[in-house]
């Protein structure tokens, strides 16, 4: 996970067509090395790894500062405009194996839009595919992104008023992973002291697993 000065981080980002699954990848590279647009049909159609450069000011550990990298990977929505589930599962598993085999993954972030209500069928389709991936540890492992944040604060809703809010599918979703969430508007480019913000965040879920990454079996 990490060189004497360095830390790296490993990603998959999941989720249904048009979350922003994507967009959010881009968002936490800081780059558009993923495709992302509207469209009324699946966009991704197989996985890709998106690699960060070294990013200062992030993290330090043992009073010294790691510079840290981003890996994420890229992957088709569930459910798929054209590929099955069993096309979609087998195509994630195989790319985790291939890109995070020897390192482990170290966080899936399951992407919802805030702007559209979590029903339940849906949180337990997700639930279910990312069990199916994972294994029975998933919960630990996974995390909530939240797209489209900004049409939430649009309607009025503050993150503390938009749990209060929120169904009771998806609150019991987030308790699930340990409240383990974040908001995220990526409509635009994110600016340097939000981004950082976001990893930070992120950082400190993965702290919650002492740093440990989740084996990977390879095919």
């Amino acid at each position: 996970m990490a060189h004497s000065n360095e830390m790296t981080i490993n990603l998959v980002v999941l989720g249904r067509t048009q979350t922003g699954k994507s967009a959010a990848g881009n968002s936490l590279l800081g780059s558009s090395d993923f495709e992302s647009h509207c469209s009324p049909s699946s966009v991704t159609t197989c996985c890709s790894l998106g690699r960060s450069c070294r990013i200062l000011g992030i993290i330090r550990r043992n009073g010294c500062e790691l510079a840290l990298r981003i890996q994420v990977l890229d992957t088709p929505s569930y459910p798929h405009s054209g590929l099955s589930k069993e096309q979609v599962r087998d195509t994630v598993r195989s790319a985790l194996a291939r890109h995070f085999g020897e390192e482990g993954l170290h966080l899936a972030l399951l992407v919802l839009r805030a702007d559209l209500p979590l029903c339940p069928d849906e949180s337990d389709h997700a639930i279910q595919f990312t069990q199916e991936l994972l294994g029975r540890t998933w919960k630990d492992f996974t995390a909530v992104l939240l797209t489209h944040a900004d049409k939430a604060e649009e309607a009025g809703f503050c993150e503390e008023a938009y749990l209060h809010s929120a169904s009771s599918t998806l609150l019991s979703l987030l308790t699930s992973v340990q409240n383990k969430y974040i908001f995220l508007d990526n409509q635009k480019s994110m600016r340097k002291e939000e981004r950082a913000i976001v990893l930070r965040k992120l950082l400190n879920f993965i702290r919650q697993n002492n740093y440990q990454a989740l084996p990977l079996l390879k095919d």
